[in-house]
Parts: structure tokens; sequence; C-alpha cells
């Protein structure tokens, strides 16, 4: 099985030890301006937002790569409107930017654009093995999803990281970001004791706007009722101001064990990147 990154085979130092980011194609001046406080051979996920086209999401792959970071770009199943796009976008992330790691979601649109109508479909055309690809990222739902029962969940996890290892690829598995520690923890509980041993990246969002938080949350179909804002730190009656992930991070430093598997934590930095690395490195110093 191929190694996804040597940080997975030891303990993390801390809770951020081992942290990836998320960014879009129009944060590459963010990017830049953060990359000296990142640690050399952060992955980084390049998402695959409309309304951007395959040269930015490219050349924003290009520039994580340069920096000394491990790029993991997003393919958003049904927003590729044909096999040849597919492959080419594929072809080009590799050669320009020497990626081994890619990350496959279904997408937003409820009708495919072209021949892929979830993230199963990527993987099962076999271009990920072909072009070399060593790991495949696939989402993770500890709060559910709003398309599919817990079993259905489940099932479709368990059947995409045997396809994957199946294929010679290492899973990896990158959930939502997540407001609620104690919902993340029996998920893991539950995901181990389902037999699925592939290691998982948390979402966190990083300090932001409470609005902010809450409208990416709105948009995601992530839970944020009151009682579980109120344990991340937001009152629904106080929207103003901003909010970090300390407590989440610090929940999840006190409770994460053995039996919860390898874990590591990705970030969503909403409130910009180097505010999110700011935070990051400040909770290294304290922890």
């Amino acid at each position: 099985m191929p190694v996804i990154h040597p940080n997975w085979e030891r303990p993390p130092v801390n809770m951020v030890d081992g942290y990836s980011l998320e960014m879009t194609a129009k944060d590459v001046e963010s990017l830049r301006e953060a990359a000296p406080s990142i640690a050399p051979e952060t992955p980084v996920a390049v998402t695959f937002l409309p309304g951007e086209d395959f040269a930015a999401r490219i050349a924003a792959t290009k520039l994580v790569r340069s920096l000394g970071f491990e790029p993991m770009p997003h393919f958003s199943a049904r927003r590729i409107t044909s096999a040849s796009e597919f492959d080419a976008y594929l072809a080009a992330a590799v050669a320009e930017a020497n990626v081994r790691r890619c990350f496959v979601i279904a997408g937003d649109p409820s009708e495919p654009e072209g021949p892929y109508a979830d993230s199963s479909a990527l993987i099962a055309s076999g271009a990920f093995e072909r072009a070399g690809i060593q790991a495949i990222g696939i989402g993770g739902h500890p709060e559910g999803h709003p398309n599919m029962t817990p079993d259905q969940c489940w099932s479709v996890l368990l059947d995409k990281c045997s396809e994957i290892e199946q294929r010679g690829m290492a899973p990896l598995i990158v959930t939502q970001f997540v407001f609620d520690a104690e919902a993340v923890l029996a998920w893991l509980t539950e995901l181990r004791a389902r037999g699925i041993d592939a290691p998982v990246r948390i979402g966190v969002p990083g300090p932001a706007g409470i609005k902010t938080l809450m409208r990416f949350a709105a948009r995601c179909g992530v839970g944020a009722s009151a009682s579980v804002l109120a344990k991340y730190g937001i009152s629904i009656t106080k929207l103003l101001g901003s909010a970090g992930p300390d407590r989440l991070v610090e929940t999840f430093e006190r409770s994460l064990g053995e039996e919860h598997g390898r874990v590591r934590l990705h970030f969503y930095p909403f409130g910009g990147l180097e505010k999110t690395v700011a935070w990051i490195n400040d909770y290294a110093r304290a922890h």
C-alpha cells in the first residue's frame, strides 16, 4: 500500500502537528504571503469551485508545489463535462505540479454536467492509477449527509475505500468542517469498529467572523444547532465578532486515543489563509 505521508506512521506531537490546508484558485496571493509560516511539505488542497477555470486551478496547484508544499487538487464529478476534460485536467496536474494525491467529491449540481454522476464514477474510471496517483481523498460526514441515510453513508465510504485500495492507491478520508467534537469522536469510533482503518483528516474551520462561519455552515449542510454552537464558543444571540476553533481542537487533543486510529486536522480558512496559519502556529507554540 502506498504511504500517503511519513507523518501518518508516527503519533502527532500535538493536535495541529501534520495539519493540511484548503485553498481556492483565488487564494494564490494569500498563499504566497502565508508560505513562510507554513510547515514544509504541508498538504494543500485546491478546491474545484464553479466559476473558476482549469487554468486558474492548475496555476494554484503549481504554486503549491513550487512553494514546497504537497498539492491535492479536487475533482468535482458532476461539474466535469467530459472524459477528455477529466483526463486533460488530471494530466496537467501531474505533468505541471507533480501531483500524487487527488480529492474526489460529487459536487453541488443535482444533475451531472457530463458522464460522472458521483465521486465513485471518477474512481472507477481508472484514470487516477493510470496517471500514477498514489492517494485518493474522499469525503467523510460525521454529522450525516443531507441526501443519504447513515447506513448508506457507511456503505458508500466502505466501498470507496475498498475500490481505491484494489486499484493500488491509498484512501484518505477528509471530513466536512465540524463544530461538534463529540459527534466526530463517536463517528471515528464507529468508523474503526466497521473495519475502516484509513487515515482521517478532521475538517476544522479556521478563525473567522461568526456570520461567515454560519453562512458556510448553512451552505455545506453542517450541523449548527444552538447547543452545538455554544460548545464551539458561538452564541446565536451574538453574531457579531469572530470565533476560533480553540475549544474544538483542545477537545480533540484531550479525547483522541489509539482507538480512533490515525487522525490529523484539515483547516478550512474561511477568514483567510494567513489568519488560519497564524492560529495554527500559536496553538503549536502553546502545546
